[in-house]
């Protein structure tokens, strides 16, 4: 857990607060986090990834609403299953990697899908965005219909 805010949260914050007395100096600049659609709601096997990436929700939507009154934007991206091999390094319960692919990973949205999105989104300034296929609707699920949502995600396959 200590690893993972390290890297996916304090990173993150770490970076910000170096660079952010420029931005505000120089009245220009955007923020770009990327988060998860964990970050959003959690799933079976990530608790300590999901917190990491709801920590990052809670930083920069605060950090959001304190710059609003400056022309820096904060931008946090939320991807989905993106084909890539996270999850074959995600860590165990006791540190070790995972070393398996998930399906999901396996048949997700390809990088340079997800990098063209994204760079659509930065560009424009999105305060936050969806990237995925289906499990987007995830997001939407959870507010509108909660314990459904529940029943849904703990019979998720994500191991």
């Amino acid at each position: 857990t200590e690893k993972l805010m390290k890297i996916n949260y304090f990173s993150s914050v770490i970076i910000t607060k170096t660079l952010l007395p420029s931005f505000l100096k120089n009245k220009k600049g955007q923020i770009v986090v990327i988060s998860s659609l964990v970050g959003k709601f959690g799933t079976p096997y990530r608790s300590s990834y999901s917190a990491s990436k709801h920590a990052l929700h809670g930083y920069f939507d605060s950090l959001r609403a304190e710059l609003a009154s400056t022309p820096i934007k904060v931008t946090i991206i939320c991807p989905g299953f993106i084909k890539t091999n996270i999850s074959e390094n995600a860590l165990t319960k006791d540190g070790s990697l995972l070393k398996k692919r998930d399906k999901a990973q396996e048949n997700g949205m390809t990088p340079d899908k997800f990098a063209r999105v994204a760079a659509k989104h930065i560009h424009q300034g999105t305060s936050e965005v969806n990237i995925g296929r289906k499990e987007t609707i995830g997001v939407w699920l959870k507010r509108l219909l909660p314990k459904t949502f529940e029943k849904i995600i703990s019979k998720a396959k994500v191991r």
